[in-house]
């Protein structure tokens, strides 16, 4: 119990410490100065998510770090807690944005930083919007900036994996850019199998071979999904 109120301590504690360099970076993206935003926004959550880990006494182990390519990505993940979302920001250094759901623009600070690593958001339940996001995605992919997605659309909060929700691979296929499979197991360890109480646990994260988009025929990407889904179960069930 109390390692979860230390984390929840340290978790705002640290959103305000970082106040300042949020400002700067306010003052960087008015004067233009989009890369350096980039560099600071990224380097901040990467230093921010590792710590956010450290705290909770996991232990994590990263394969497969050599299979991610040069230039613009889609990591495709299964998602099976709340700490996805940091493993990926602390451990994989290429410059990324999630795709997230709409609710947590509703979370102070957490989503001004999410805006500034250009994470988009996503309303499920408006069909327009979505499309809209997904248009925003292909945009920031062809700009060079990779993307995160969990098909799943849900936490499993276990080891299963749900089943992806369609078309949630067209971003990849619109902007041409790679797959890269990443399946993770024992997040939810770390909080979702202990009713919120954060514990240590032993992750492992796999980074298996990427999959070309580019020379996909209309039956390829009819199963790519299936494709996608069975290459990271596969690892799971190791």
């Amino acid at each position: 119990m109390l390692r979860t109120i230390f984390w929840f301590i340290y978790f705002g504690g640290y959103m305000l410490l970082l106040l300042p360099k949020l400002w700067k970076v306010k003052m960087l993206e008015k004067q233009g100065k989009l890369h350096e935003v980039q560099d600071i926004s990224q380097r901040a959550a990467k230093t921010w998510a590792r710590r956010l880990i450290a705290i909770t006494g996991t232990s994590v182990q990263v394969e497969g770090l050599e299979n991610i390519p040069p230039g613009p990505v889609v990591f495709v993940s299964n998602h099976q807690g709340n700490f996805d979302i940091p493993l990926f920001l602390g451990y994989i250094d290429k410059p990324k944005a999630f795709i997230a759901k709409i609710e947590l623009l509703k979370m102070p600070l957490v989503s001004s930083w999410m805006k500034n690593i250009r994470c988009i958001f996503i309303d499920r339940q408006d069909p327009r919007q979505s499309l809209r996001a997904i248009n925003s995605g292909v945009d920031l992919l062809k700009d060079g900036h990779s993307l995160v997605i969990f098909p799943e659309g849900t936490r499993s909060r276990g080891p299963e994996m749900g089943e992806f929700k369609k078309g949630s691979l067209k971003l990849a296929t619109k902007a041409g850019v790679p797959i890269v499979p990443v399946t993770i197991n024992g997040t939810y360890r770390m909080m979702e199998a202990n009713k919120g109480r954060i514990k240590p646990a032993q992750v492992k994260m796999i980074i298996s071979s990427p999959i070309d988009t580019t020379s996909l025929t209309k039956e390829d990407e009819n199963y790519l999904s299936d494709q996608v889904f069975a290459v990271i179960q596969r690892q799971l069930c190791k």
